[in-house]
């Protein structure tokens, strides 16, 4: 039976209820379940509440449709869905394998008996494998969904996870160049295959199905409403979009103000200074060893002075040691384990459990008393996915339901619990940094880096891809270990050439930051507390001999110069969720070309990037789209709409800009 209630069109039918409704302009929210009502949205969706909107309804017997702007969807007698723009085009459409049912032409007559939306129950329980279906089609591309370690842009052919893990992020919002984006509004761990014959998305254990579309005429568009759907980035601080030192780890007070020191002393542009983990004397303290960091208050004051602001990294996790260890696990603070000891969900700590908001509240007062107090007004919220050891989603539960149900929400309610702090003590513009997020996360002012990546040309090209494509999905503020994080060897040539290239791009990423973990490895200082972990070589410019430092304060100089311009990239990312980093299609969206590249990119409307992704490349080709373009290494004009071949020397990559623009360069 299908119904109109009020602005939502319902569908029962036997188990199945079905709703669509408005949700924003050309856009509808699809929900099903096999229970008797749907569940809370605050556990469940991203999204946030619409302005009111007046949708179209037509029944037609066990036919309807429904229509907002420029999206509507038909309901068959079936139950399959169809979705159209304004145009009549054909954006999607549920796929069906079923015998004929009735007189309806127009679907399949086909024996397999494959339904669009399959409730598989976990028997017992009120939880189902959910798997939903769509028709491929052959011409789609598709792109967003966040962060995976591989060099697809276009994610058609891909199987991809649903899931958090260190270096990879699930913000499941789908691109396609048919004119449609697709939020999975589900944060159960699951996977989706866009493959050549089907679309499926399966969550592995959930109790509804919802997804949100939109229409539109160009990427920019679909991207806009979906960041009006899910929440928009505060405004970047202006220290935010200068340079940022970090390396794993200073394992001192004196340390790291000597390292601000000498970039002071060299003239050396600097805006962030990170004090890396264990600077603790247990995990889940959250303050400082004083043995090592005697005074932070004046730490803080004094980099300050120098322009300075001080990041510092927060973990969730709490080992048994702490202070705060046995009250946390009194009140129901910690991840619990299906079965067994939950010690040792990393090494031998268990974590806080982000879904609990008393949890959330009782973590921040310790950041509170013992960092914000200081002055420290940027956190490193680390171990964000949370990496639980061997990633067994199903072994653990959290205080909203078990990680196979909602385990992607830990990501954005993290990043929810230093953001609410903040905003509470009257800050505003937050930024905070973090290694994983899901749908909504931007909102909550996460700066998302890639994670844990090995320090490779073929790492480079991975996160070239991931960093667009996080884009595309809601999260405009990204960045990268600039040299990757693992494997680097300060006194290796190789690795020293990847280093230049990946700076070079770095300083045309939102953030500009550069860290990892150097070799050769630095001994321990002391054997308690913070003194007992290990610390990376030098990892500041200077580092790695006077060539690679040239090129560094270039690129450090070229940032410091286009830092206005980035101003406005971030404005516009604050106010429309328009990606920093933008493939090119995204702003040429009529040129064919513009859809193929992805070793390119524009940063915001009037720079063209073209990094250096391959070791021993000292030229490149350059895709140049049409209009006049201007290579800041030579002042050059040149004509676009073609491929032009330019020389990358070790101290440049080819950087165009629009004529008449960015003259400082």
């Amino acid at each position: 039976m299908i119904k109109q209630v009020g602005n939502k069109l319902l569908r029962r039918e036997d188990k199945e209820l079905l709703c669509i409704e408005p949700w924003g302009k050309n856009a509808l929210r699809v929900r099903a379940t096999q229970l008797d009502s749907f569940k809370d949205d605050e556990i469940y969706s991203a999204l946030l509440e619409p302005a009111e909107s007046q949708a179209e309804i037509k029944i037609d017997g066990q036919r309807a449709e429904i229509t907002n702007g420029k999206i509507r969807c038909e309901i068959m007698s079936t139950g399959k869905l169809r979705f159209y723009n304004q145009k009549n085009e054909l954006l999607l459409e549920e796929y069906d394998r079923n015998r004929m049912r009735g007189n309806v032409e127009e679907e399949f007559n086909s024996a397999l008996e494959i339904d669009p939306r399959t409730f598989e129950p976990h028997r017992g329980t009120d939880n189902f494998r959910l798997t939903v279906r769509f028709e491929a089609c052959d011409d789609e591309k598709i792109y967003g969904m966040g962060q995976y370690q591989h060099p697809y842009l276009n994610l058609k052919g891909c199987i991809v996870e649903l899931a958090q893990r260190n270096s990879q992020a699930s913000v499941p919002f789908a691109v396609s160049n048919k004119g449609y984006g697709m939020l999975w509004n589900n944060p159960a761990v699951g996977k989706v295959t866009f493959g050549k014959n089907l679309t499926e998305w399966i969550a592995y254990s959930t109790k509804q199905m919802d997804y949100w579309i939109t229409a539109g005429d160009t990427p920019a568009e679909i991207v806009e409403a979906y960041a009006d759907a899910t929440g928009k980035v505060p405004m970047m601080p202006d220290w935010a979009t200068g340079f940022w030192q970090c390396k794993l780890r200073y394992q001192t007070q004196y340390e790291i103000m000597e390292v601000a020191k000498e970039y002071k002393r060299r003239g050396l542009p600097i805006s962030v200074i990170v004090v890396d983990f264990f600077h603790w004397p247990n995990q889940g303290d959250w303050k400082f060893d004083r043995r090592y960091w005697p005074d932070p208050a004046k730490m803080v004051r004094e980099l300050k002075e120098m322009g300075i602001e001080v990041m510092v990294s927060i973990w969730p996790t709490v080992e048994q040691d702490s202070e705060n260890y046995e009250e946390m696990r009194r009140l129901g603070y910690l991840v619990r384990s299906e079965a067994g000891k939950r010690l040792g969900q990393l090494g031998n700590a268990c974590f806080v459990d982000m879904t609990n908001p008393d949890a959330r509240a009782y973590v921040w007062n310790k950041i509170k008393e013992n960092y914000y107090d200081c002055g420290i007004r940027i956190f490193w919220l680390d171990e964000a996915e949370p990496e639980f050891t061997d990633y067994e989603y199903d072994h653990y539960r959290y205080h909203l339901g078990s990680v196979l149900e909602v385990g992607n929400l830990y990501p954005k309610l993290y990043a929810r619990m230093a953001y609410e702090g903040m905003t509470a003590e009257g800050q505003e513009n937050v930024i905070n940094l973090l290694r994983c997020a899901w749908a909504g996360s931007q909102r909550y002012g996460a700066l998302v880096w890639s994670g844990d990546i090995d320090s490779s040309f073929r790492s480079l090209r991975n996160q070239l891809v991931a960093g667009l494509n996080m884009g595309l999905a809601g999260i405009p503020w990204w960045t990268t270990d600039i040299g990757g994080f693992h494997g680097g060897n300060i006194h290796c040539d190789k690795f020293k050439e990847v280093l230049v290239r990946w700076f070079q791009f770095g300083a045309f990423c939102p953030v500009f930051r550069l860290h990892g973990f150097r070799e050769p490895v630095k001994e321990p200082i002391g054997k308690t507390g913070g003194g007992m972990m290990p610390s990376g070589a030098d990892n500041e410019v200077w580092t790695y001999g006077e060539e690679v430092y040239e090129i560094c304060k270039k690129y450090m100089e070229i940032r410091e110069k286009i830092r206005p311009y980035i101003k406005t990239l971030m404005q516009e990312a604050h106010e429309k969720g328009t990606p920093v980093m933008r493939p090119l299609f995204y702003e040429f969206p009529e040129d064919e070309k513009a859809w193929e590249i992805e070793d390119q990119y524009m940063f915001g409307s009037d720079m063209l990037v073209c990094p250096i992704l391959y070791e021993g490349m000292r030229e490149r080709e350059v895709y140049l789209p049409v209009g006049n373009w201007r290579n800041i290494n030579d002042n050059k004009i040149y004509e676009g709409g073609r491929v032009v071949t330019c020389p990358a020397p070790m101290d440049a990559i080819p950087v165009f800009v629009r004529e008449g623009t960015l003259e400082m360069l």
